[in-house]
């Protein structure tokens, strides 16, 4: 038992930066639910709880998340000390559940249904919410000065559309889909990569890198994505371990919900 074993935070989302957020909450006492989509299109697959959602149990720096069907088996693999991953694009569980704090990570870059009723304390990740309107706390994501800041009247940063910098390298890193269509991997996540090396297919259609590094996340292979869709991504640092680790973009997001949590009525 502790001071925050009774207040469940449910987080829409299980992506690399969703499950940074659940990974830190996690250690910290409190029980943590997550949603996904039935075909989630994660990149940073090594590193996401929703990839249980494929492989039915995963295990990211030593937490074990697992995909259940309903909210009696997400009570179960929480008595567990397990985080249950549910396919609830709606996130309908909520009026089950009844989570204490309820964190959008989707990372849409808009609301796409969020409301600040759907629990005590309401946090959004990104841009596309305006705190005091949409949830009661904003947590900043872009990269730079502000990164994890929590934001309580307004919003976050305006999407750019231009990735973060890492080592000096921007749009370089992020693969994107050519064309609409089937994706086809030709490299593993840990790969090490060299310009104009073919990672992947769509279609047929050819994506090859323009920057080498480390493959750090792409794209499940027979997964049909939409052209200009966010579908691997390089890392010029081309640390192997960097792969299989929660970033320090997630950590840094995740104490910003985690201090949006406890400085808040509904954390004390």
């Amino acid at each position: 038992m502790n001071q925050f074993d009774q207040m469940l935070v449910l987080i829409k989302g299980a992506g690399d930066l969703a499950s940074g957020v659940a990974a830190r909450l996690h250690r910290c006492g409190f029980p943590v639910v997550m949603t996904e989509l039935a075909e989630p299109l994660m990149v940073r697959r090594t590193v996401s709880f929703g990839e249980a959602v494929y492989a039915g149990q995963v295990e990211i720096e030593a937490i074990t998340a697992r995909h259940v069907a309903d909210v009696p088996a997400a009570r179960a693999a929480l008595a567990e000390g397990v985080i249950p991953v549910l396919v609830d694009p709606e996130t309908t569980c909520r009026h089950d559940l009844r989570p204490v704090v309820l964190v959008d990570a989707i990372l849409a870059k808009r609301n796409l249904g969020t409301r600040i009723t759907d629990a005590p304390l309401v946090v959004a990740l990104g841009p596309g919410f305006t705190a005091g309107e949409d949830c009661h706390a904003v947590i900043e994501t872009s990269r730079g000065h502000w990164l994890g800041r929590v934001i309580r009247q307004g919003g976050a940063l305006p999407d750019t559309g231009v990735p973060g910098e890492i080592a000096g390298v921007r749009s370089g890193r992020v693969l994107r889909a050519p064309v609409s269509g089937t994706f086809m991997a030709h490299a593993a996540i840990g790969d090490r990569i060299v310009v104009g090396q073919l990672v992947a297919t769509v279609d047929g259609r050819e994506l090859r890198t323009g920057i080498a590094g480390i493959l750090r996340g792409i794209v499940r292979s027979g997964l049909a994505v939409s052209q200009g869709l966010k579908v691997g991504d390089i890392d010029p640092r081309a640390q192997v371990e960097h792969c299989f680790t929660i970033s320090d973009k997630s950590y840094a997001i995740a104490g910003g919900v985690l201090e949006a949590i406890l400085s808040s009525p509904a954390g004390r």
